[in-house]
């Protein structure tokens, strides 16, 4: 049997909110691939091998797919949230790329998953209800002087901007010196979510203005979303509603 190989997104936590199309390929599978946390959330079965590895390790993980499904095995990669933000789709081909051109003719898939940052929003309202940009603040990939330039840029055209990866413990600082440059760039009003552990027992949601928020109110199972200018608060019993409505104003 031709192997073959998906590469799929588990989604933020809740196991009703992986697709069925993702369902569907780790039942055919032969083998699933990924980091420690993630492969653990993949039910075991007899038949089925799994490879599972650290968070530093996607080239490495992306190679042994690639020769797996050379093989005839049917493998699943598996990333949270969707595979081609922020995670492995993209590791997946950097290694296809510089592989063996025989590779190429594999039957690749990417299978779309629900991503941290639509769960976070939809729990909050609709934040990301106009034009925004998603960043990852960790600069294990790239340097800080970059991520600092597309804050200040992202913050100029007024978009809602969405952090993967806010604060590690490695690197604590970094967050800080995020929303400093953001106070700098949008003042202390805009209002900024802090979802953590969205969609899993642990969730917690908090809404405070850009000027209350504190780097530890964030850690790597945070998403945070700062909204534009546009941004609203309805306030009612319980957590307010945050949204970005649909329309923009020229100049605002």
């Amino acid at each position: 049997m031709s192997g073959w190989l998906a590469i799929a997104g588990l989604g933020p936590g809740d196991a009703a909110l992986v697709t069925p199309e993702v369902t569907a390929a780790l039942a055919q599978a032969t083998d699933v691939i990924g980091y420690i946390p993630y492969v653990a959330r993949v039910p075991r079965r007899a038949g089925l091998v799994l490879h599972a590895s650290d968070n530093r390790v996607e080239l490495d993980r992306a190679a042994l797919a690639l020769d797996l499904a050379a093989q005839g095995r049917r493998v699943v990669v598996v990333s949270s949230g969707d595979p081609g933000v922020f995670a492995m789709a993209a590791a997946v081909f950097e290694a296809l790329e510089a592989g063996p051109p025989d590779r190429r003719d594999l039957d690749i898939r990417v299978l779309p998953g629900i991503t941290a940052i639509l769960a976070a929003s939809a729990r909050a309202g609709a934040p990301l209800g106009h034009d925004f940009c998603a960043i990852n603040l960790s600069d294990n990939l790239k340097p800080w002087a970059l991520i600092e330039k597309r804050l200040r840029l992202a913050a100029e055209a007024d978009f809602a901007m969405a952090f993967y990866n806010p604060r590690s413990k490695a690197r604590p600082e970094g967050f800080a010196r995020a929303l400093a440059v953001l106070r700098e760039s949008c003042g202390a009003d805009r209002p900024i979510l802090f979802a953590r552990a969205v969609a899993t027992p642990e969730e917690d949601l908090r809404i405070v203005s850009l000027g209350q928020a504190r780097p530890e109110m964030a850690d790597m199972r945070t998403m945070v979303i700062l909204g534009s200018s546009q941004t609203r608060l309805i306030p009612r019993t319980g957590r307010p509603i945050l949204y970005t409505p649909r329309f923009a104003v020229e100049g605002a």
